[in-house]
């Protein structure tokens, strides 16, 4: 444990501060300690900050409280997971409200290739069930993660599934890894950690309070490439976690349901209004997301010509990875989308970048 934990954690302690104010802080002051050492004339000129933000700094009084949670991280093996580290999500990282911290109990690399959610109600029905156990045990060979919410219903199917596969897969929770919730889960869980994992953002002491839902519903949606509605409700948590998929430019599919079931409604709804493309099977899923593709073991890109300042800095967005999204070759060349349409599509006509579902692109 460090002393720079003590503080990234203090800073989600202070009152009035979230995670978009939070990732403020650290970037105008310049660091985590950095904060908690600023004067209070330099942390009253960053924009948005008001004045009891300022004094929740200055006081300090929420280190006492990081420090008793690194004790609990020490305690229960726990790796604590900050927005800027390597370990964390990817994925996740890149979303604007994405937590600061991250508390995270398993093996399971948080990082890989492919990562798909699965989510739907807790009252799952016989047909959901089994679509669901069947349609997991099909991607047993597929090198993927599969990630949901330990919750009642499909959620713990498709963590059960996975573990029956040997499937590396990530419940996410609303609450503190001092806890399970639903208790019954506990078995599920202990199994989970033996390939994959349990994450959250929560402290310990954290209760699984009705306002957590939403929240551990965004670390779905953010941590995958696609998300997999199975069964739903016209309202409920797996339709919110669709809707913020969509907001982070993933992926969505339901699979459809009867006319008239209770909980097809949301799935038919979510495909109706084209917010979810309508999903049968793996083999729907591999071909849409671009799995299909064959690629030449050690293949390298071949140049052609050479390229422009503006080409090679999108080039470089990829770094070691194949695979890169549109949001993220935005975030990393800092064009604006106009002009980077441009270039993307001059370098796909060229044979350099292949265009994939999900606006994503991968070097040829």
């Amino acid at each position: 444990m460090t002393d720079q934990l003590l503080y990234k954690i203090g800073i989600t302690l202070i009152p009035g501060v979230g995670d978009v104010m939070g990732k403020k802080l650290v970037a105008y002051c310049g660091g985590p300690e950095a904060v908690f050492r600023e004067k209070k004339k330099q942390l009253e000129k960053i924009p948005g900050i008001g004045s009891a933000t300022v004094q929740g700094v200055l006081k300090q009084n929420v280190l006492s409280r990081a420090e008793d949670e690194m004790a609990f991280i020490e305690k229960k093996e726990i790796q604590p997971l900050f927005y800027l580290d390597k370990a964390y999500p990817k994925r996740l990282q890149h979303c604007a409200d994405s937590p600061m911290m991250l508390y995270y109990k398993g093996n399971a690399d948080l990082n890989p290739q492919r990562v798909i959610g699965i989510v739907g109600t807790r009252n799952a029905s016989e047909y959901g069930r089994q679509w669901c156990e069947r349609f997991v045990e099909e991607l047993q060979h597929d090198n993927v993660l599969i990630v949901s919410g330990l919750a009642y219903g499909i959620d713990s199917h498709a963590h059960r599934a996975s573990v029956i596969n040997r499937i590396p897969t990530v419940g996410v929770l609303a609450h503190g890894l001092d806890r399970i919730y639903p208790y019954t889960n506990k078995g599920l869980s202990e199994k989970m950690l033996l390939n994959g994992g349990l994450l959250t953002e929560f402290m310990s002491g954290t209760i699984p309070d009705r306002e957590n839902f939403p929240r551990r519903n965004r670390i779905v949606a953010g941590m995958v490439d696609a998300l997999i509605v199975v069964e739903s409700a016209k309202k409920g948590g797996a339709l919110i976690t669709a809707d913020i998929a969509n907001s982070y430019n993933r992926d969505v599919f339901a699979v459809p349901g009867r006319v008239g079931d209770a909980f097809s409604e949301g799935c038919n709804y979510l495909i109706r209004t084209n917010r979810a493309a309508l999903l049968e099977n793996t083999i729907n899923l591999r071909y849409m997301l671009g799995w299909n593709t064959v690629q030449q073991s050690g293949a390298q890109t071949k140049l052609f010509r050479d390229f422009s300042e503006d080409e090679q800095k999108i080039l470089d967005t990829f770094g070691a990875e194949k695979e890169c999204g549109v949001d993220d070759i935005m975030l990393r060349s800092s064009f604006p989308a106009s002009k980077l349409a441009g270039i993307l599509l001059t370098l796909e006509f060229d044979g350099v970048l292949t265009a994939l579902p999900g606006k994503k692109y991968r070097i040829a």
